[in-house]
């Protein structure tokens, strides 16, 4: 699984257009002027996020989510072990992750937060939601949201400042810096590396990667594959798929939390654009479960 695209293939990848399409498939799903790219993506091939995508109740009625492996922190993850959470933008970890992140601080665990970058990009030609502004504004809501999960106390969080829409062209950079934060026994979690959205493909690609030459445990986090894939989609690798179940506290904290990210779920006035997570998306993440994908690298 932890196969990184070759820097051959990045410099036939045009930068303004990795750019549109991170800020497109970030936010507004439903843009048409993106709708020709779909099977051809030099990035994410047909993993193309547009229109409503899967409907939640789709997902709730398949039997292979039900059937799912549970996994149990409690079991697993010892309390003395550091986890690293890498979100490729400031809210990933919460529409991802906030079920666990909960979970590992009822567990104990220390809990190391990498914003991989601020998600600058978001929102392209806005004179509400400027780079500037969104490089205060999105870490801001991220520490928000921690707080109403509780787990704030319990994490630190990292800043790696890479470039939003370009983490597939800072690979190298990438790498090093995980050298200098990454210790012998942390767990890694990532986002999956064929999420469908390229920033989240390439984290999860360069931390598997990284991972597997340091034999450490490494879980990806399905987010946008919810939108784009169907249930048995063979596109996903079911067979290393394990489910954690919320509470129901657990779940209402997440959807609590997911609310602190305004930029990301508003109507952006100055571009009339619609909100970077809508309804349905919200929706989609908002179940008592998440899944994540394992493959030992120890």
């Amino acid at each position: 699984m932890a196969t990184i695209i070759s820097n051959e293939a990045i410099k036939l990848i045009n930068k303004d257009d990795a750019v549109t399409h991170a800020a497109t498939f970030e936010g507004n799903e439903g843009n048409e002027g993106n709708e020709g790219n779909e099977d051809n993506h030099p990035i994410v091939g047909d993993r193309v996020i547009k229109g409503d995508g899967t409907s939640q109740e789709a997902w709730k009625n398949w039997s292979g989510l039900q059937d799912m492996p549970r996994f149990d922190i409690t079991k697993n993850f010892a309390p003395h072990q550091r986890v690293c959470i890498f979100a490729p933008h400031p809210d990933d970890e919460i529409i991802g992750c906030g079920g666990l992140l909960q979970q590992l601080t009822a567990n104990g665990n220390p809990i190391v937060l990498i914003h991989v970058t601020n998600g600058t990009q978001s929102h392209p030609n806005s004179t509400i939601y400027t780079q500037g502004k969104l490089n205060t504004i999105r870490p801001q809501e991220s520490m928000q949201a921690l707080e109403i999960l509780g787990v704030a106390h319990q994490v630190t969080t990292v800043a790696l400042n890479l470039a939003d829409g370009e983490v597939f062209t800072q690979q190298e950079q990438f790498q090093q810096k995980l050298t200098s934060i990454i210790q012998a026994d942390d767990i890694l979690i990532t986002t999956f590396m064929r999420d469908g959205h390229p920033d989240h493909e390439a984290s999860g690609q360069v931390v598997a990667s990284f991972a597997k030459q340091q034999h450490l445990a490494c879980y990806q986090v399905l987010i946008w594959a919810w939108h784009w894939a169907k249930p048995a989609d063979s596109r996903i690798p079911w067979h290393c798929a394990m489910r954690v179940d919320l509470t129901t506290e657990q779940l209402q904290r997440k959807i609590e939390a997911i609310t602190c990210f305004e930029s990301q779920i508003t109507l952006d006035e100055s571009t009339g654009n619609p909100p970077i997570l809508s309804a349905q998306t919200i929706a989609r993440i908002s179940q008592p479960w998440e899944v994540y994908l394992y493959e030992s690298y120890r």
